[in-house]
């Protein structure tokens, strides 16, 4: 994993500088792209979902006892969760890219559900089996990244950057500034 500098440092190291944004696209990303990306001038070239099938029947309703077992049907009721996530994330412009973090129990048919569905939705899609195989096994991903980087959508803001606005609206700033007061009192 590489940090981000200054654009021109960053360059002399490397052709890409990866970072994680956070956890989840309704509030990592969301966070990353309009506050720390606008403050820092950051202008990310792609995006990248890590998905498993465990994940997906999970929210499918499968006890968690049970999310290693092969389960089509419940891969094809969780994938709404997938279907939000790249929703959220396709307001923000560049390009996504789903990783399906591999485990030796997924099915070829509930990998194909996945695949399709990304298919469906316009997004790139890549088996990452990189805990297995190491740097060969995340190669399928690197070239989706490589690739959807390469083909740049420019990041939208999906609000301004008025600070004030920003906390009393988005982070309830007034609000727990006015029960810290009252809690003092």
């Amino acid at each position: 994993m590489a940090a981000f500098g200054a654009a021109t440092r960053r360059d002399e190291l490397a052709d890409y500088a990866i970072t994680e944004a956070g956890f989840g696209s309704d509030l990592g990303a969301e966070k990353f792209f309009n506050i720390k990306c606008r403050a820092a001038g950051f202008t990310p070239a792609a995006v990248v979902i890590v998905t498993s099938t465990k994940a997906l029947k999970w929210h499918g309703g499968v006890p968690l006892p049970e999310i290693g077992e092969p389960n089509l049907e419940a891969v094809k009721r969780g994938i709404v969760n997938l279907d939000a996530h790249i929703a959220n994330l396709k307001q923000f412009g560049p390009n996504i890219v789903v990783a399906l973090n591999h485990f030796h129990t997924d099915t070829e048919a509930e990998i194909e559900v996945i695949r399709a569905r990304c298919a469906e939705l316009g997004v790139r899609f890549a088996v990452s089996d990189g805990f297995a195989k190491g740097g060969e096994g995340a190669e399928a991903l690197a070239r989706e990244v490589v690739a959807a980087a390469e083909d740049f959508h420019p990041l939208v803001h999906t609000y301004e950057a008025d600070a004030p606005s920003l906390t009393t609206q988005r982070y309830c700033h007034e609000g727990l500034r006015r029960r810290r007061r009252e809690a003092c009192s």
